[in-house]
């Protein structure tokens, strides 16, 4: 892109000298996009930008008129704890905590529905909503006709998938105290960890989207977070699966947010948990990449 920018500003710098009335012979190569050619040219690489906050306040702008919509997403594992501390808990008792330590049932599963709900919320975003921006509104075509460049467009979706996220996290994590579910002072790191959950699931989430072609493909979503929501020790400890089966689990990009806010909620903290947290962090570092390139792929043809 660079270098063919290069050359139509060098012939239209000898446009003059050519004749009047002549186009520059490269400038037909161009997009037409609402840029000068100048601010192109200038432009630093990198990712993300302002145009990441204007995309973000534009989401938020939006669902100013749709906020039942926002907060539809906190209910689901606020049910879920709900039902779990009335019912299941009084039935099952404790459970095998983090280090071995005996641990509520109710304690035991609130962190990891925290996790969940990072999950969800971020998947959901990052996928479905994004698909359709792009596939159906042309939402995408019309930002890039701006100064925004296409990575500032998968920053500002991850951003927007974040704040959406902690939004949750914040109201679910008072649920928690309310609950009296919350054990150590650490757990004040557990919005900024459901965030990091948030980050890795939203930039993997909005890579795979760029990939999909159809509703249909969306099936394949819900095969890869519904096992993970059952199998990632969400209700039961790893201990009861065997050991294949652990390694396996432990591979999963859920059990690695769930080990950290398990961990921090219940103040049993390890050097295994900054694995998770670098874990997580690529994750949504090369999701975020990949998508701002494919973006770009797709849609600056």
């Amino acid at each position: 892109m660079p270098e063919r920018l290069s050359e139509a500003q060098a012939a239209t710098d000898a446009g003059p000298r050519a004749g009047a009335g002549t186009l520059p012979g490269r400038l037909h190569d161009l997009p037409l996009r609402i840029i000068p050619l100048t601010l192109l040219r200038t432009r630093p690489p990198g990712l993300g930008g302002r145009g990441s906050a204007h995309l973000i306040e534009r989401h938020a702008r939006v669902y100013r008129h749709t906020w039942s919509v926002l907060i539809s997403g906190f209910f689901e594992p606020l049910f879920y704890l709900l039902s779990i501390g009335i019912g299941l808990s009084k039935l099952v008792g404790t459970v095998v905590g983090p280090g071995g330590q005996p641990v509520g049932f109710t304690s035991f599963v609130a962190p990891a529905l925290l996790a969940t709900s990072a999950m969800n919320g971020a998947v959901m975003d990052s996928t479905f909503n994004v698909f359709f921006r792009m596939k159906y509104a042309k939402l995408y075509d019309a930002v890039l006709a701006t100064p925004m460049r296409a990575d500032e467009i998968a920053l500002g979706e991850v951003g927007w998938a974040l704040i959406r996220g902690g939004i949750y996290a914040v109201a679910f994590m008072v649920i928690m105290l309310a609950m009296g579910l919350v054990h150590s002072v650490w757990a004040v790191l557990a919005v900024p960890t459901a965030l990091l959950i948030g980050f890795a699931f939203a930039g993997a989430g909005m890579a795979a989207t760029t990939y999909m072609r159809s509703w249909q493909h969306f099936e394949f979503v819900l095969l890869a977070t519904v096992p993970m929501f059952l199998f990632s020790t969400t209700f039961y400890p790893l201990s009861v699966y065997p050991r294949p089966v652990q390694v396996i689990v432990e591979c999963t990009p859920l059990y690695q947010g769930v080990a950290l806010l398990r961990g921090l909620s219940l103040g049993n903290l390890s050097p295994s948990l900054l694995w998770s947290v670098v874990y997580l962090a690529v994750m949504g570092a090369i999701g975020l990449a990949v998508a701002g390139r494919r973006i770009s792929k797709l849609l600056l043809k």
